[in-house]
């Protein structure tokens, strides 16, 4: 979730990398990290509480856990952090690529933890999967091929599976693990990979895209943070990527970090993209379990009639709209109107 420059990966031995949401395709290995404390479901009680004197060293990430509760911390929101009270640590194991740990928490259900920074939780996880796919879907007409770049936990592809129209659902994911995980303790957000429309590809989404050309009419980058390996989804080659496989009046929608925290950072992306796309956009949505409790979406369209996606084209069914928790057309609407400040920050409007 943070635009920044790729250096900080230099740092993020010693540092935590911000929130966001899984090394996606297009990105590479991290170096090797020491065993993880946690290998096997245990319960922690209040006799058995994790000391920071017991921890390996910060690679690890178990260093996060201090009496029973999981710290959030990074280098891309300084001088906060966010706790939540551990039940019971679920899984915690390194991929090839990062550390993944799940565990039940007291009042967020099952959590998703990736090299230190919470991806999802049960709780809210609803707010940002509704609004990452279904901003870009009801604003186009008519989806019928969806890609998806990253999102290895399912709730994204939840999502998507809700449209009729969309007839194939493409998912590059890099890191297989994050989605063995997720089917096994997040069946919740899993699910979506049920679907028989769903085509699973564990590769490097940049190369995927280079092979299908004017291919899709909508592309959800479903990213980890642009630190270390996921900067490369962050720089306007990737949205060169995305452009050349979107089919004319396409829309691509990735994440687009806080505007409480970021905004010198996001403006940057938006002005390099504006070229590319017919209309640039951003929106967001709340959700606590993130840094400041909000994440925007950066929102591109390819052609069409220039009119963007502020305005949905169509509108969920009546049994679509009583299992969704968060989004509705209005609230779709609503999620491009920015504070004044952002505004100002984003798109040097006065």
């Amino acid at each position: 979730m943070r635009i920044i420059d790729c250096c900080l990966h230099l740092i993020s031995a010693f540092l935590f990398l911000s929130p966001g949401h899984f090394v996606a395709s297009g990105a590479s290995s991290s170096p090797s990290l020491p065993s993880p404390l946690f290998s096997s479901p245990s319960t922690l009680s209040p006799t058995t509480y994790p000391t920071m004197t017991e921890f390996p060293p910060p690679k690890d990430y178990s260093h996060l856990i201090v009496d029973g509760w999981f710290h959030e911390r990074g280098p891309l929101w300084p001088g906060q952090a966010f706790t939540l009270k551990m039940k019971e640590v679920l899984y915690h194991e390194k991929s090839k690529f990062q550390d993944v740990l799940v565990f039940d928490s007291e009042n967020y259900g099952k959590v998703l933890v990736l090299d230190g920074v919470i991806q999802c939780t049960e709780r809210d996880e609803c707010s940002y999967q509704e609004m990452m796919a279904h901003i870009p879907l009801y604003a186009h007409p008519n989806p019928e091929k969806v890609l998806v770049i990253g999102g290895g936990d399912g709730g994204v592809l939840r999502e998507i599976a809700r449209h009729p129209s969309v007839e194939e659902i493409v998912i590059c994911e890099l890191d297989e693990d994050v989605i063995k995980v997720s089917k096994k303790y997040l069946p919740f957000m899993a699910k979506g990979f049920d679907d028989p429309r769903v085509k699973v590809n564990i590769m490097d989404g940049a190369k995927f895209m280079e092979e299908n050309q004017s291919a899709f009419d909508v592309i959800i980058t479903d990213s980890s943070d642009p630190v270390g390996p996921a900067c490369v989804l962050f720089e306007t080659p990737f949205y060169k990527a995305m452009h050349g496989s979107l089919r004319e009046g396409g829309i691509v929608c990735t994440q687009g970090e806080c505007v409480w925290l970021h905004v010198d950072l996001i403006r940057p992306l938006v002005n390099s993209i504006k070229p590319l796309f017919n209309k640039v956009e951003y929106a967001y949505c709340t959700i606590p379990s993130y840094p400041s409790g909000q994440i925007g979406f950066v929102i591109g369209t390819k052609g069409g009639d220039g009119e963007g996606c502020k305005v949905p084209a169509r509108e969920p069914e009546e049994n679509v709209r009583k299992e969704l928790r968060y989004y509705t057309p209005e609230i779709h609407q609503a999620s491009f109107v920015l504070p004044a400040f952002a505004k100002r920050a984003i798109f040097g409007d006065k």
